[in-house]
């Protein structure tokens, strides 16, 4: 079997998990303000975990015969997550909410990688997408919250 929709799934993911750490680790560097000793770490935990998922999805990718992105011109060319200079004058609030919208786009992913997998029968990749989707949609809920909003995940 080819898994053509699920390797294209993947590969988005791909992208998205690598613009999101990016994001995350600027955000993390230009942080300001109060709560920033919490949050600070807290972006640390997150970027750790968005690289353990890059590997993971990268290499399901591999295992069925795909080629993950690998350069930043195909990262910046395939990626759904906004690209902008860092800035000292956002707010914690504001950062959160760029966070939350970067986890809401991966969460987006994984449901399609869910989607794609289900449908050509790849059961690993599907298993693989659902325990990600499964987590980041928690963390979004506390995102959300952390911003006194309802998690607002749609399926």
């Amino acid at each position: 079997m080819s898994y053509t929709k699920t390797k294209i799934a993947l590969n988005q993911l791909v992208a998205d998990l690598v613009q999101g750490h990016t994001v995350l680790h600027q955000i993390h560097w230009y942080m300001r303000g109060e709560g920033f000793l919490f949050y600070h770490p807290k972006l640390d935990k997150y970027m750790d975990i968005l690289s353990e998922q890059l590997d993971t999805v990268s290499e399901r990718l591999i295992t069925i015969d795909g080629s993950p992105y690998s350069t930043l011109k195909e990262f910046a060319e395939h990626t759904k997550i906004e690209d902008r200079s860092g800035q000292w004058n956002t707010s914690i609030s504001e950062d959160m909410h760029r966070v939350s919208t970067v986890i809401r786009q991966l969460v987006e992913d994984y449901q399609q990688g869910v989607d794609a997998a289900s449908e050509e029968g790849d059961a690993a990749s599907e298993d693989v997408c659902t325990g990600y989707l499964r987590d980041l949609q928690k963390v979004l809920w506390m995102l959300q919250a952390e911003i006194g909003k309802a998690p607002e995940i749609e399926r």
